[in-house]
């Protein structure tokens, strides 16, 4: 079967590799990601965002494929925490974070083209993240290893402040992999 993955993340191309799939890769619009709707849960925003992704691409998919598109974003007490927008965002997004339980919500679409129906579904994984001192959160801040990560960190540099509470490392990193098996074998 011939996978397309609409995504630009470097990670999900590296857990799509690691998973042992072949695929291609075409992005999706910028338009495709419009924030936040008015009174739209975290779950809600993600699987939204996943099937904008790939109806986004559908169009341009020639021949018989099966889209793959996923949204990630790190929640807190309802509060949906993006990529941050320079250093202050990533500051503010560490200290509200920081000695606190949170969420990560992958929304997954798997998109068979042409005429296919969407298969859209949201999984979801808890971290606790210590609490961090001043010179840690500077420290951190200085290396910019929160520079275009949901929640300003990546589950994947190995933080030794980071601890998956439930759900899958994968999901945070931003595929949930085995749920991408699920509805992939669900295609055949």
């Amino acid at each position: 079967m011939r996978l397309v993955l609409a995504s630009q993340s470097p990670r999900r191309h590296q857990l799509m590799t690691q998973a042992g799939f072949e695929f291609e890769v075409m992005l999706p619009s910028e338009t495709a990601e419009c924030g936040i709707c008015s009174r739209e849960s975290t779950p809600e925003l993600v699987a939204r965002l996943a099937y904008q992704k790939a109806m986004d691409v559908a169009p341009r998919v020639t021949s018989t494929a099966v889209i793959v598109a996923c949204d990630t974003v790190a929640d807190i007490m309802g509060r949906v925490l993006g990529k941050p927008e320079d250093r202050r965002h990533a500051e503010e997004m560490i200290r509200l974070l920081s000695g606190r339980r949170h969420s990560v919500y992958s929304g997954l679409c798997v998109l068979p083209v042409p005429g296919g129906e969407p298969d859209v579904r949201v999984e979801k994984s808890e971290l606790d993240m210590a609490r961090l001192t001043d010179d840690q959160i500077t420290s951190y801040l200085d290396s910019e290893a929160w520079a275009g990560k949901s929640g300003a960190f990546g589950y994947q540099d190995n933080h030794p402040w980071l601890k998956l509470v439930s759900g899958t490392a994968d999901n945070v990193v931003g595929l949930p992999v085995a749920t991408l098996r699920d509805m992939l074998s669900n295609l055949q």
